[in-house]
């Protein structure tokens, strides 16, 4: 099903709602709005398989964005709303957009966008709009609420996080199906964790990232209503799930740690009684955070590990986790292989690049066909990588080292960063930390940890020597770091993405290459 089923069926029942405002729109307000957007886009000339992008903040009208193109057989684009104009105009003009909707909100950015994207037909802002914005209100309000004659479904093209270059498009053919027809989006979310129309679904990330509108496109197709933050905070997390009785939610584990450095009586003040299922992916969660968070809140923690190419997918429930501590679980899409760097296969559990297998390749990268073949493996193309190291054990779970391009060697040893970051992140005083490796003259690479500490904590000899004996209290200490040096934050995205290369560089000079 979707919005325009759940109109007729239950037009009042609320379709998202703000959590700090209380701010509501209904299924009937959605259908039509998204309805009035989808008249407009077909009026521009645009037609199945054209192109369109959002550059927003969270706000409740993105969703009407977002099923204007699904309900009209386009491809839609979101464009990470942190990018500078540049960035988000590359995006624009790579992906052929034909129509960009933004926001005031963004309107910094956005004033520098049109020399970018050259190509695009119509520029809308909500809000206060400025030169050379149409008012996103006006041009709406002079369409129908009515459907379109035909509404072919669309799909989301979304682009790469480009923590490694310029972000990739990942394209997929469209679905051969009405929007009426088509309920592959909600699938999984009904299968693996019981969304259902009674669903409250938190999304506390931002929405121009893959999960949080693959999960909240998913409830909305479901009849359910998504609760969508603003932005990520840790008390009106909390606060949220007890005042809008949340049942299913979804993190990243820098979120898990932030909720844990509360003090016992801020982040006990809540009633969590309506929430049944926490899902969280994006980054491999410590071992002492999750065990941590399953005290807390009980084995309601689930865990798939997967990315935006859909090339495969693993998942592990609660109570599997807690007899195999530190899995991201077994495959439910694709076979797992793991290989050297020459792609042929290692024993079970020894570690090496992941790859899934599928009857053909599900993706490609927009307009980049070299990208597109190095994420295949030399001999089955039909197998691909995300970049991924890890191993599997006796029972097929697999368990993640770390990214390849974060590996260490020092003193020709393989350090994976991941192991040492899970043991410093369980110190009291440290609120992030990322380890890279830094030129050394006899090792070739020695070990650096970039630590950002509690707010109104200095760091100090005292604390790091502190921080040191911690951590090789847990690991060997040929992996423990040589030297720490702090932050006041490193560099994460709301989505839980670490650009580790902006530190790396940092260290190793180099001042030209390009993070997006």
């Amino acid at each position: 099903m979707y919005p325009g089923h759940w109109a007729e069926l239950t037009p009042n029942k609320p379709a998202i709602v703000h959590s700090a405002t209380g701010e509501t729109q209904t299924y009937g307000e959605l259908n039509d709005r998204s309805n009035q957007l989808a008249q407009l886009m077909y009026e521009a000339g645009l037609r199945r398989g054209d192109h369109v992008c959002i550059f927003m903040q969270n706000d409740i009208r993105f969703f009407e964005v977002i099923w204007a193109a699904l309900r009209s057989g386009l491809y839609l684009t979101t464009v990470n709303r942190y990018l500078t104009s540049e960035e988000a105009g590359y995006i624009i003009d790579n992906s052929e957009s034909q129509i960009v909707v933004t926001s005031d909100y963004l309107k910094d950015i956005a004033c520098d966008l049109h020399p970018h994207a050259p190509n695009v037909k119509r520029w809308l802002m909500m809000g206060d709009p400025i030169e050379g914005y149409e008012d996103y209100e006006l041009a709406i309000g002079d369409h129908s609420s009515e459907p379109l004659s035909e509404e072919p479904a669309g799909a989301l093209m979304l682009y790469s996080s480009g923590t490694t270059g310029r972000p990739k498009g990942i394209y997929r053919p469209l679905p051969d199906a009405n929007i009426s027809d088509s309920n592959s989006g909600s699938v999984m979310q009904q299968a693996l964790w019981g969304f259902d129309g009674n669903t409250v679904y938190l999304s506390p990330a931002p929405l121009y990232h893959a999960a949080p509108i693959g999960f909240c496109n998913a409830t909305l197709t479901l009849g359910g209503t998504v609760v969508m933050m603003p932005r990520f905070d840790e008390i009106g997390a909390l606060k949220a799930i007890s005042e809008h009785q949340v049942t299913h939610s979804q993190w990243v584990p820098t979120m898990f740690t932030r909720m844990l450095k509360l003090p016992p009586e801020e982040r006990e003040q809540f009633d969590l009684s309506s929430h049944k299922v926490a899902i969280h992916a994006a980054a491999p969660c410590p071992r002492g955070v999750k065990e941590q968070m399953m005290d807390w809140w009980g084995p309601i923690i689930y865990e798939y590990y997967g990315g935006t190419e859909l090339n495969g997918l693993t998942h592990v429930d609660p109570h599997t986790w807690l007899k195999k501590p530190g899995t991201v679980g077994a495959p439910i899409l694709g076979t797992l292989h793991i290989c050297d760097e020459e792609g042929i296969e290692v024993p079970t559990g020894e570690p090496g690049i992941v790859y899934f297998e599928l009857p053909e390749m599900p993706f490609r990268y927009l307009k980049d066909d070299e990208k597109t073949k190095e994420a295949q493996h030399p001999v089955h193309p039909n197998w691909s990588k995300l970049g991924d190291v890890g191993y599997v054990d006796d029972d097929g779970y697999l368990f993640l080292t770390d990214r390849a391009t974060f590996m260490i060697i020092s003193g020709g040893v393989n350090i994976y960063p991941q192991e040492i970051e899970d043991a410093m992140i369980m110190h009291p005083k440290v609120q992030d930390v990322a380890v890279v490796g830094v030129p050394d003259d006899e090792m070739g690479e020695a070990v650096k940890a970039v630590v950002q500490l509690l707010p109104d904590l200095k760091p100090d000899e005292g604390v790091t020597e502190e921080i040191m004996a911690f951590t090789r209290e847990h690991i060997a200490h040929y992996k423990c770091p040589r030297s720490i040096d702090y932050e006041d934050e490193l560099p994460r995205l709301p989505t839980g993405k670490l650009y580790k290369r902006l530190l790396k560089d940092r260290y190793w000079g180099k001042k030209n290459t390009r993070i997006v």
